[in-house]
């Protein structure tokens, strides 16, 4: 593990502090807290950053362009909660070597080894999303009681930490930052297009709903088409309810498809609607994305979605148990054009204050603070 030292003697000597980001989820598998860390360390400018993850499929390709300092372990170890064990423990022998000031647990997984490494005089930065707290309670709870900063990725994940007993002394919310299209020119679509991003292995995401919703919104507008991006394990049983809802010829389920193929989709799209409901999105970083590039949204009106649609403004929020809400609302966008247009124009606008050189330095505030002080 090492001595312990004193960090403000060690940065006398270095530029920049050191950043240890751990993380079990990293690309290129694909996910919100994937998108969210990959984001956040090629937007840090303020610490050398190394990264430390699990080894899987493509990682070595991924990793090939050598702009970021990442290792990876675990390859060859399985199940995964072994792998989990795996990462921690190579996460206190990389400490020992690259002696961070600062480490950043990107997920409450890694919360035990970054509570280890603190006892070398690094600190702890932790990050929390609604999903892990409401499924490590336990965990959760000691994650934030052992960093110097937690931060809550939405206003609903913060509720969760408080009850789980988490103080709001060291809280602060930072949502998740998105990078602006290179091209935001929308792309003509053959059909009316409405659009889904998201893993197909969570129920809350609401695609269930938009099932039951579309036969309300094909009676206006017949020729819809939904696009479905993501893969899991509720992909066939999905699949089916959408065969029996006569939706065959609506319903596009494509999986997991390039970064350039989602793009183009997003371009392509009149409308995103993910209307999800409790009890597990923490933020839904999709809608901000769809914003990026023109596109009016549609969102449950719980949880997360609170912090990223802005009701009447950059989309609109329903009641996501009730399908004929989602159809009405869905409708409106699809066929109220300036509707669309206005929701359109002012989530891109939104979407700026978002991207990732804004969310990053808010991020550097938070992990500099415990970098200066003996807490």
């Amino acid at each position: 593990m090492g001595p312990t030292r004193n960090p403000g003697t060690d940065r006398i000597a270095r530029a920049r502090p050191r950043l240890l980001v751990l993380t079990a989820d990293f690309p290129p598998a694909h996910g919100g807290v994937q998108s969210l860390v990959h984001g956040l360390v090629h937007a840090i400018t303020g610490f050398e950053v190394e990264v430390l993850t699990l080894d899987g499929p493509g990682a070595a390709r991924f990793d090939g362009d050598g702009a970021l300092a990442t290792k990876r372990c675990g390859a060859h170890v399985r199940p995964r909660r072994a792998r989990l064990i795996a990462l921690n423990a190579a996460a206190l022998g990389w400490a020992a070597r690259f002696r961070p000031d600062v480490t950043l647990s990107a997920h409450v997984v890694t919360s035990p080894a970054a509570a280890a490494i603190r006892r070398t005089g690094a600190r702890t930065v932790q990050y929390f999303y609604a999903n892990e707290v409401l499924g490590k309670p336990r965990l959760s709870a000691f994650a934030a009681a052992r960093a110097n900063v937690v931060i809550a990725i939405s206003r609903y994940t913060a509720s969760l930490l408080a009850a789980v007993g988490a103080s709001r002394a060291n809280l602060t919310v930072i949502p998740p930052g998105i990078t602006l299209p290179a091209d935001p020119r929308p792309l003509r679509a053959a059909r009316p297009t409405v659009l889904t991003i998201a893993q197909l292995k969570h129920s809350y995401k609401g695609h269930d709903v938009l099932i039951r919703a579309l036969p309300g919104v094909r009676a206006r507008v017949p020729d819809l088409e939904w696009v479905v991006i993501g893969e899991g394990p509720l992909r066939d049983g999905l699949e089916r309810l959408a065969r029996s809802s006569g939706l065959d010829h609506v319903a596009s389920f494509l999986g997991e498809v390039s970064d350039e193929q989602r793009d183009a989709w997003l371009r392509r799209a009149d409308v995103l609607a993910m209307p999800s409901r409790l009890p597990g999105e923490g933020f839904g970083i999709a809608y901000l994305e769809a914003n990026a590039y023109g596109k009016p949204v549609l969102a449950g009106n719980v949880g997360g979605p609170l912090d990223a649609v802005a009701d009447g403004v950059s989309g609109l929020q329903v009641d996501a148990s009730d399908p004929d809400a989602v159809a009405s609302a869905l409708t409106r966008l699809l066929l109220d054009r300036e509707l669309a247009r206005r929701l359109g124009s002012a989530g891109a606008a939104r979407a700026r204050e978002f991207a990732w050189p804004v969310i990053a330095r808010r991020v550097e505030a938070a992990l500099l603070e415990p970098v200066g002080t003996g807490t």
